[in-house]
């Protein structure tokens, strides 16, 4: 799952605002499409079959140019993903075959402006930066939070703003403000994401400030996660928005119960491009993101999945992350 950010003032957005709102059951008969409404109220119908007719856009060759010179000769953006992610950000289409999802689309959005073939490569989370570190993949679109700890390993070129949310059952009757809100209880997160660093901050300031610190609970898949809040047995899940957004929407079983930025209280997290740090990717990464954002593409995809609240007006290069966790 995200860890599977554009405006660097803004406070943390709490709240019961989320990207998607409204939705309708699948439909076979059309390939499988569910429709969902964004926080302006517009209702988007999100195709989920395998023949996604994807917006695509044209190479720039002044872009282009600047990809280091072995990707070029190979012809292939290696981009990879995590295989635990969710609907909207990557999932299989109703071929339970075809990658799909704003992640994958924007993605190929990258590769077009820079004159090659996008390839997909969905792994394990912890795999993604092993690849990375290895130079097996050129960059990683897997709702990546830029972070100061892993600015010192990866260069990042923004795309999208990270917000996080508090998941819980319908009716629960639960509000997420801010950590006494959590004290005591069992809230489930992904190990090795941000929402986990975040969580494990909130769970000391609770014990600093002498209530119980929270029961952090771990699942493999987010399938056992809805099933484990769904019966009661963890009273929250925190994950990053679009996907709790996109789950409320589509199942009508669960409510957002708090919105939170996935860098903290004091800055506005951005979810970014992820390459090797000094590989030479992230100038033309950052440029071809730009290049999408003022032809209208980038847009055009984010309004396809319902996330146009999480635009950026630009792409950033490594701009301040989730702080360091304080010793």
């Amino acid at each position: 799952m995200s860890v599977p950010l554009a405006r660097r003032t803004s406070a943390a957005a709490l709240g019961l605002a989320t990207a998607l709102v409204l939705a309708a059951c699948s439909n076979p008969s059309d390939g499988g499409t569910t429709a969902v409404a964004d926080t302006t109220g517009a209702r988007t119908k999100i195709n989920l079959g395998p023949d996604q007719n994807r917006v695509r856009t044209g190479k720039v060759e002044s872009i282009a140019a600047k990809v280091p010179e072995e990707i070029r000769k190979r012809g292939t953006l290696e981009i990879v993903d995590s295989s635990g992610s969710s609907a909207p950000l990557t999932f299989r289409a109703t071929d339970n075959k075809t990658v799909i999802g704003v992640e994958p689309d924007l993605a190929h959005l990258v590769a077009d402006v820079l004159g090659l073939k996008a390839h997909i490569n969905t792994v394990s989370w912890e795999n993604i930066f092993i690849g990375l570190d290895s130079a097996k993949y050129d960059v990683g679109f897997s709702n990546i939070t830029v972070t100061e700890e892993r600015k010192e390993k990866y260069d990042f070129a923004t795309y999208r703003k990270d917000d996080l949310a508090f998941e819980a059952k319908k009716g629960s009757g639960l509000k997420v403000t801010g950590p006494a809100d959590v004290a005591g209880k069992t809230v489930a997160v992904d190990t090795g994401t941000n929402q986990e660093k975040l969580l494990v901050e909130w769970s000391k300031a609770n014990e600093k400030a002498g209530r119980e610190p929270v029961d952090i609970t771990y699942y493999q898949n987010v399938s056992d996660t809805y099933l484990a809040l769904q019966s009661g047995r963890i009273d929250l899940y925190l994950g990053p928005n679009p996907v709790a957004a996109y789950h409320v929407a589509t199942t009508g079983k669960t409510e957002v119960v708090g919105t939170h930025s996935g860098a903290g209280a004091t800055l506005q997290g951005l979810i970014a491009a992820t390459t090797k740090k000094d590989s030479g990717l992230v100038e033309p990464l950052a440029a071809a993101l730009d290049e999408i954002i003022a032809n209208g593409t980038y847009a055009k995809v984010l309004d396809r999945w319902g996330l146009s609240a999480e635009a950026v007006r630009k792409s950033e290069i490594n701009p301040p992350g989730l702080p360091k966790a304080k010793l």
